[in-house]
């Protein structure tokens, strides 16, 4: 496990200078490049310049950001105990997860991104190219463990994909090489696919009993044409805790939604189907997301821009802070 320490610097105001961010950038290789550990200058640089950061928290190539005087860094300079650690199994562009903080320490989290291997899910056609609901929902599901790993999580990857890490790009090339942790092939028959995820998931939640532990379960929808839904949630009737935790995230994204598009009206829901295989069988609190339709335009949108999937599992990530932070147990 990582430490990290917070610290918490007051910054002089005349002692602030612009920098330009370039194509790649992210706050922690630009603070980084700059001269400062990012690990201390982060907050700082995020309230120097909230009115120029997206939604995400991300930077605009080409866009001038305020830093504090590199000589105020090097004075206050501290030996720091690292906070970095390479997971390839997000690509090379995105192996790097710096610790921001130990919010979720002592937590267990499976991630599972429906379909994979034989069965891409729902498949649309964009632009000439055939788009499947399995590789967007396996790339929010990544930008999700990412989030978590960075606050203390520990994450297991149920689907994973050695070879695909997060993309960045709108079209995700379909492939059929996904497995079930830690390497089993995943079967052609449906009721076999739920059955292996669910024993892999039952057997390391047995292992790990007395941590606090959740599933989180990732779809794409394909069942109505061309209608655009807002992204919902489902629970066990019987799990108070699934419960709080799919209320959480709906929670979050309601206030999301609220702050960056004020005139328009969230309709996503939280809502029981324990008719759903893993809802019913599998043993940690689970909440079951559906993140938009595959065959509607307007959901295309948030799905097929890596901005929007990024945002969507930043969300996702909030709500599990929330529900973590929340409990009563």
């Amino acid at each position: 496990m990582f430490i990290l320490c917070g610290h918490s610097l007051a910054l002089a105001q005349d002692s602030i200078q612009q920098v330009e961010a370039i194509e790649g950038d992210g706050i922690y290789s630009l603070l980084r490049r700059h001269g400062f550990a990012p690990s201390k200058y982060y907050q700082e640089f995020i309230e120097l310049n909230k009115e120029k950061l997206k939604e995400t928290n991300q930077l605009y190539a080409g866009g001038l950001y305020k830093i504090p005087d590199s000589t105020l860094a090097k004075a206050q300079t501290e030996v720091e105990t690292t906070t970095e650690k390479e997971y390839p199994i997000f690509g090379e562009k995105h192996a790097k997860v710096e610790r921001s903080s130990n919010r979720l320490q002592n937590t267990v989290y499976y991630l599972i991104s429906g379909h994979g291997g034989p069965d891409p899910g729902a498949v649309e056609r964009y632009k000439g190219k055939t788009i499947a609901e399995d590789e967007y929902a396996y790339d929010v599901t990544l930008r999700m463990a990412k989030e978590l790993l960075s606050h203390g999580a520990e994450v297991f990857l149920i689907v994973r994909d050695e070879n695909d890490g997060i993309r960045d790009d709108r079209i995700l090339e379909i492939d059929h090489d996904e497995v079930v942790y830690p390497d089993k092939v995943i079967p052609l028959n449906h009721v076999q696919r739920l059955k292996q995820r669910t024993e892999v998931v039952n057997q390391l939640y047995q292992k790990n009993r007395g941590k606090y532990q959740r599933l989180i379960v990732t779809h794409v929808d394909g069942r109505t044409k061309g209608t655009n839904i807002d992204v919902f949630f489902y629970h066990h009737h019987k799990s108070k805790n699934g419960k709080r935790l799919a209320e959480s995230i709906h929670e979050t994204f309601k206030k999301k939604y609220k702050k960056f598009q004020p005139n328009r009206k969230y309709t996503g829901t939280f809502k029981d189907r324990s008719g759903l295989y893993l809802i019913r069988n599998t043993l940690p609190a689970i909440a079951y997301i559906e993140i938009g339709n595959i065959r509607s335009k307007k959901d295309q949108r948030r799905f097929l821009d890596p901005d929007n999937r990024q945002a969507l599992a930043k969300w996702i990530s909030e709500g599990i802070l929330l529900d973590y932070e929340t409990r009563l147990d």
